[in-house]
């Protein structure tokens, strides 16, 4: 018998795969609002630990100057602790005496300082206590640490990269009508950002440069600070019928103002300020929204020449900066003394040099 054989499989099946529900906004709330109760219950527990930590100073301190304890008291004071609360860590020796030296320290700081200490995660404090070589510096620090909201590694950074000591020896260089106009934005900017993070070579090109602050975003607006936020690179600009493009552009928050940055690899010169100011212009002209104040910018050049400088911004109309990016690390030391011999020099004024740690 001839004939086509018959199939035997069954057809396959069509599974229709249902979609799961589309991504809801609300669960984003929800995170948020866990996010927040987490660093609010951070917040608590740091600084009921603070608190801990100054009472328990306080204590000591008083102890020590009431001659009722010696120093032999703080051991057997440590060995007791070890003792009756078994698994509590950071009750040593030394870090006893850190908590005396913590509130004989801040003792009598305002209440400024007090609620900024509260802020601040122990380790910074011991970080701040133990580098600072002045009242001033740790004041500065605490400030900064608070503001920034600076991890203990990015503290430990700006210590080693002598943040301190570079900004009260060289403020930032702005123009006339910065500081006419806008007082308050020379202290959010610096004279000297360190980029030493990107690694680049000594005979470094533009575009190197530029690749490499891109490459490393995050760190750069750490340098920054914490109210600058990224708006784009080769930002485009057209006027009449011509197109250019910014380096970068950013916005300060607390400014609530564009803020372009245009990158030179070489010394400053003083032509560079008319194609900032340009940009400046073209930015206030057809980017700036109205709620927004007029822009700011800044040339980040490789080196400059403070009195060339200052003659250059002392005519310019245009709201500007001029600072140094550096990609080595400053000569700390060199960096200290310095500052010592301005504090000595500053006694002619007033008669005072900040008190030592």
């Amino acid at each position: 018998m001839t004939g086509k054989a018959r199939s035997t499989s069954k057809p396959a099946k069509t599974i229709a795969v249902r979609a799961g529900p589309p991504a809801d906004e609300g669960f984003d709330a929800v995170v948020r609002l866990i996010d927040a109760a987490r660093q609010r219950a951070y917040q608590a527990v740091n600084t009921a630990l603070i608190d801990l930590y100054w009472q328990i100073g306080e204590h000591i301190s008083r102890k020590i100057a009431a001659a009722e304890w010696g120093d032999g008291v703080v051991d057997r004071l440590a060995a007791h602790i070890a003792r009756t609360q078994p698994g509590l860590r950071g009750f040593t020796r030394p870090n006893l005496f850190r908590m005396r030296q913590f509130h004989e320290t801040y003792a009598g700081a305002g209440d400024q300082i007090g609620s900024m200490l509260r802020q601040i995660p122990w380790t910074h404090h011991l970080i701040i206590l133990g580098q600072s070589k002045s009242a001033e510096e740790r004041d500065f620090y605490l400030r900064l640490v608070s503001s920034e909201r600076w991890s203990k590694r990015e503290l430990e950074r700006q210590f080693k990269l002598a943040l301190f000591e570079r900004v009260v020896l060289s403020p930032p260089k702005v123009s006339p009508v910065v500081r006419q106009t806008r007082p308050e934005a020379a202290a959010a900017f610096k004279d000297a950002y360190m980029v030493e993070f990107l690694g680049l070579p000594a005979a470094h090109s533009e575009a190197d440069l530029h690749a490499g602050l891109l490459a490393r975003l995050r760190q750069f607006l750490i340098e920054l600070g914490r109210d600058f936020c990224f708006v784009g690179s080769e930002f485009p600009v057209q006027v009449g019928g011509r197109d250019f493009s910014l380096d970068l552009l950013f916005f300060h928050r607390g400014l609530n103002c564009l803020v372009a940055i245009e990158l030179k690899v070489g010394r400053f010169e003083p032509e560079y300020l008319g194609k900032l100011g340009f940009y400046v212009e073209a930015l206030d002209r057809d980017v700036k929204k109205t709620h927004e104040n007029p822009a700011i910018g800044v040339l980040l050049c490789a080196s400059k020449d403070d009195e060339v400088v200052e003659y250059a911004l002392s005519r310019t109309a245009s709201p500007a900066l001029i600072a140094q990016y550096q990609t080595h690390l400053p000569e700390k030391a060199l960096l200290q003394a310095k500052l010592h011999e301005f504090w000595v020099a500053g006694q002619g004024d007033d008669g005072d040099e900040p008190a030592d740690a």
